[in-house]
């Protein structure tokens, strides 16, 4: 077991657990018997553990929650009330306004935006400049925000900006290069040249600076039957983190001598919350799919977290023996195309996709022995590959407290908003 683990979660053993004889039986049937699916739950037990999780591997740094992967404003709310949680990290200028205006007073926006009617409104308004701090990683996105404002270039509010440190790993000369093409200021001149840049242009004022390691942070190192896949991922990751924990600290240095009031450093994700937090240059960490844990985050040594966001499809056909078929269930995270990106049944145990139609836009078969249990009306119940792409598909979500369904809380949909 790793140092950094609690105690193990076997997801298939807890799904043989709360799989019963019959059908219908799960805690999470019992709470929503008088509810009809499609739907979608979020296990507040669940939730809340995984947010305790998250705070003791942190190491007393603050967590930026990233909203993308929560997609509710409750939600939000709900861990933000939490100690050891301060601020919200956005995936665009839109939302990044709307949760400002909702009353969340501490958003980074964690991707450079081209938003002109938005950056109009915030340089407009005091209370939302006050409360967004925008990304930047080139001079043009400078001169866009400039060029947006309402009484021209340098007028209106003062924009807080953060810049973004390319986190990659490079080898052979730069070569080969492992992790997200992101940022193109990957050395610490490079981000104290644009620190500059900022500095010396009236309405702007730096103030933060992120680096996100998601070959680290999202990528599992623990795969179930892949061991030399899974040792091979592990001797990168360490190697890259070393090489980053040094880059990152010498750019912290470079841009604090331009800007000494620096006031975040952030960094990490949910694969990698307590090995950022170990780097000193790092203030705060940014997670957000260690909430819901979705499949995609079973594969990690050094935490293991409890599904807390399900969600079910109706059985409405049983086209013979070991088969039945629910109503669509066809919801592909993104990322690169490939099973690992498909939702899997969970509960009952023991169901599996037909190899010919997969996961359907429409319907979806299911083959395996539980498939006879089922009845026509029945929920099978599935896990997202990813966390908020989930509530993409539905307006709401049922919060489930044992056995009960104890408040229904809209998603961003749910609100009238698809802000990507």
């Amino acid at each position: 077991m790793s140092p950094h683990t609690v105690g193990t979660y076997d997801h298939k053993a807890v799904a043989r657990a709360l799989d019963p004889a019959r059908a219908g039986e799960t805690p999470f049937d019992r709470a929503t018997a008088a509810l009809d699916a499609p739907l979608a739950v979020v296990d507040l037990a669940a939730f809340d553990a995984n947010a305790a999780d998250l705070v003791r591997r942190s190491k007393g740094k603050p967590i930026r929650v990233a909203s993308k992967s929560v997609r509710c404003r409750a939600l939000l709310e709900r861990v933000l009330a939490r100690d050891g949680f301060a601020g919200i990290m956005s995936f665009t200028l839109a939302e990044s306004l709307w949760l400002a205006r909702s009353g969340f007073d501490d958003v980074l926006l964690a991707y450079p935006s081209v938003d002109r009617a938005g950056f109009a409104e915030l340089t407009a308004d005091p209370r939302l400049a006050a409360a967004v701090t925008v990304m930047v990683d080139d001079p043009a996105q400078l001169e866009l925000i400039d060029a947006a404002r309402p009484g021209g270039a340098g007028r209106g509010e003062e924009v807080r900006v953060c810049l973004e440190l390319d986190t990659s790993y490079r080898l052979l000369g730069g070569k080969v290069r492992v992790g997200a093409l992101r940022s193109p200021l990957r050395q610490p001149a490079q981000l104290a040249a644009l620190a500059r840049t900022v500095a010396r242009r009236p309405g702007f004022r730096l103030v933060g600076l992120m680096a996100y390691e998601g070959h680290v942070a999202g990528v599992g190192d623990e795969v179930a039957g892949k061991p030399v896949f899974s040792r091979a991922v592990r001797m990168m990751q360490a190697a890259a983190r070393k090489e980053l924990a040094q880059r990152r600290w010498e750019a912290v240095r470079a841009v604090r001598a331009v800007a000494p009031r620096l006031e975040f450093v952030n960094g990490g994700g949910t694969g990698s919350v307590q090995h950022t937090a170990a780097e000193a240059a790092v203030t705060e960490i940014a997670a957000g799919s260690g909430l819901y844990v979705p499949r995609l985050f079973d594969n990690f040594r050094s935490f293991s977290g409890r599904p807390a966001a399900l969600f079910a499809q109706p059985v409405v056909r049983r086209p013979g023996p070991g088969v039945v078929t629910v109503l669509g269930g066809g919801y592909p995270a993104s990322g690169a195309a490939g099973a690992d990106r498909l939702p899997v049944p969970y509960l009952p145990a023991g169901l599996r996709y037909d190899p010919q139609e997969g996961p359907g836009e429409v319907q979806t078969p299911l083959l395996g022995p539980a498939a006879d249990r089922l009845a026509i009306g029945d929920k099978v119940w599935f896990r997202h590959a990813k966390a908020g792409e989930l509530c993409e598909r539905f307006n709401e979500l049922h919060l489930i407290d044992g056995e009960r369904v104890v408040d229904t809380v809209p998603t961003y949909r749910g609100e009238g908003h698809a802000f990507l």
